[in-house]
């Protein structure tokens, strides 16, 4: 963590000398003020010049992309991450050579390391987020891949009037099958286990 003591006329120049050195903007750093000085007489006889001192607060999501790219560093794989805040909610997207790597057998992989970010980035900021991490599209093509077996397994259930049980998914998946299913009233769906081990049940 960076941290350095300016002096100035006044703690407000002393603070943006101190930004100018750190490079870097009010709303990324701590102040403390350590000596807030004196105006001497007429401003110039026996004034006493201020101290602070200012430390650079990593932001949280910055701190979150620092972690995916040693994460991804270590797996060798090259990445480029491109990171977009809508609300309270951080997609960061990669992409590079062998993004497969990174995918995963279903996903599962992805799945490892966007709960891994999630938990680095909400660790202790003051702000929660929800998180996404997706390599080159993966999300919303396993999103339609989730879409098209929810549809296929509620056929087969009705087809065979019998219960079918699906294979575990995280939470975020599961759910993409039960809003699929949401609008068919043939079928009724549940999860059922106990993490990470739940599964889809679809019943006719």
């Amino acid at each position: 963590m960076k941290e350095i003591t300016a002096s100035g006329q006044t703690v407000e120049d002393a603070v943006q000398s101190a930004l100018e050195q750190l490079d870097t903007t009010r709303d990324h750093v701590n102040v403390e003020v350590i000596d807030e000085g004196k105006k001497g007489l007429l401003g110039v006889f026996g004034s006493k010049r201020a101290f602070v001192k200012v430390t650079m607060v990593k932001n949280q999501i910055e701190e979150a992309e620092a972690f995916l790219r040693n994460v991804t560093e270590q797996m060798n794989v090259e990445v480029d991450v491109t990171t977009t805040v809508s609300g309270n909610h951080v997609t960061f997207d990669l992409s590079g050579d062998k993004i497969a790597v990174l995918i995963g057998k279903r996903g599962q992989t992805l799945n490892a390391i966007q709960y891994l970010v999630h938990l680095v980035l909400n660790k202790d900021g003051n702000q929660y987020y929800t998180v996404t991490v997706d390599a080159e599209g993966y999300r919303g093509r396993r999103k339609e891949t989730l879409e098209s077996l929810a549809h296929k397994m509620a056929d087969k259930a009705l087809r065979l009037n019998k219960t079918v049980t699906l294979e575990a998914m995280p939470a975020f998946e599961r759910k993409i099958i039960h809003s699929a299913l949401q609008s068919n009233d043939q079928v009724t769906t549940h999860s059922d286990g106990v993490e990470p081990h739940r599964r889809i049940v679809i019943k006719p």
